[in-house]
């Protein structure tokens, strides 16, 4: 089972979470504080490389003469499609940016240059992923609807065709997500009305995205069109797999932990702190990795303060590190090639049903939970003084 109670899984007391929590609030201040010029000069300076590139890839791909050029001019185009959905457009729909009260620049009005609708993918995102992550039948991103990722999710039949799913959501991602996104729109939809008018706005979206990408651009270059809408294509698809890959290994390796729904009763924002930190996972990156995945390699600090600009992410998490030494937390991290693998792991082992599957469901790579630590003669209560000892070395012993 996953977690249900995240104090006893993480041996701590409640005043334990509390001082845990009281620090992180120190954190939040003191970048809040600091934010300023320095900030501001590099998100714009962010924007203004973005579309640079992009028009510089554009120019290329147009008058590239041999394969070599229309691939360097279609790579380019997929890094400026990618600073742009993960660098830009994702932290500014959290709000990273809203303090500058810039109209242009902000949550409230930026459009990401991907097939769904900002708005959409907000209440899906920040909402029902931040605020109930990774909480069994709450967060719609575990799995995102066609994927298995933890034992508490009923095995069905079609659970066997998830590694080919998986394949279609990597080339797809952005579709994914764009549907993704009205689903939970229409979820909370009060009328047959306002769920046709959800489903109307993002086929809007669709229609200029796609116009853009598939035909404006391709009609600029003339006879040279097939050209610039095969690029198009392709620098797509290498955006939607990156984006792909930075996103399943932020939140599905082995270390980033599912919690029940009993976890949410009376849950404290000590608490809620305490479950981003470990329902979560980092991937180790250089500043060009950094700066290519959004931050997200910092995925831990993202979940902890999704609001707070991510040029600060790698000041913030070297404080939370030493944080989870101090409280003797795990801080869930590795290469990216091993998280992506450790995912990969868990998507097709989870295929196949649980009766095929050696580990527990209370002691599995991919999903822990507290019960693994009682015994016969221990329960909930006994944990303060005499078992922290025999539970962090169970703890450390899991994430090895």
């Amino acid at each position: 089972m996953a977690i249900s109670d995240i104090k006893e899984y993480a041996h701590l007391t409640a005043e334990d979470v509390e001082a845990l929590s009281t620090e992180l609030d120190a954190i939040r201040r003191d970048i809040t504080d600091s934010l300023g010029e320095r900030d501001a000069t590099y998100i714009h300076r962010t924007i203004a490389f973005q579309r640079g590139l992009d028009a510089a890839a554009r120019l290329v791909i147009h008058a590239s003469r041999t394969r070599v050029g229309w691939a360097l001019g279609t790579t380019a185009l997929a890094v400026a499609k990618s600073v742009e959905n993960m660098e830009i457009g994702h932290n500014v729909s959290h709000g990273q940016w809203d303090w500058m009260n810039d109209p242009e620049i902000h949550s409230s009005t930026w459009e990401w240059d991907m097939a769904g609708l900002s708005s959409q993918w907000q209440y899906s995102h920040n909402y029902r992923h931040h605020v109930f992550s990774n909480v069994i039948g709450m967060d719609d991103d575990l799995g995102f609807g066609v994927i298995r990722i933890t034992r508490d999710q009923p095995w069905k039949p079609d659970n066997l065709l998830q590694p080919l799913r998986n394949l279609l959501l990597a080339t797809t991602f952005e579709w994914g997500i764009a549907l993704h996104g009205l689903y939970s729109e229409q979820e909370r939809a009060g009328t047959a009305a306002e769920k046709s008018g959800h489903t109307r706005a993002l086929i809007g979206k669709i229609v200029r995205q796609t116009g853009k990408d598939y035909v404006l651009f391709p009609a600029f270059s003339g006879r040279r069109w097939r050209r610039t809408l095969k690029a198009n294509l392709t620098a797509n698809l290498l955006r939607n797999l990156w984006a792909y890959v930075v996103i399943f290994c932020g939140h599905f390796p082995d270390g980033a932990e599912k919690f029940t729904p009993a976890e949410l009763e009376n849950e404290i924002r000590a608490e809620w702190y305490l479950r981003q930190m470990l329902g979560t996972a980092n991937f180790r990156a250089g500043p060009v990795l950094a700066f290519l995945s959004g931050n997200l390699c910092y995925q831990i600090e993202h979940h902890l303060f999704p609001d707070l600009p991510s040029n600060r992410y790698p000041e913030i998490a070297t404080r939370v590190r030493v944080l989870c030494e101090k409280y003797d937390l795990p801080y869930t991290t590795g290469s990216l090639a091993r998280q992506y693998l450790l995912t990969l792991r868990t998507i097709h082992k989870l295929a196949l049903p649980d009766r095929f599957l050696s580990a527990t469901a209370d002691d599995a790579p991919e999903t822990a939970s507290e019960l693994r630590f009682r015994t016969a003669s221990t329960t909930p209560a006994d944990g303060a003084t005499g078992r922290r000892a025999g539970l962090r070395t169970a703890l450390r012993a899991h994430r090895r």
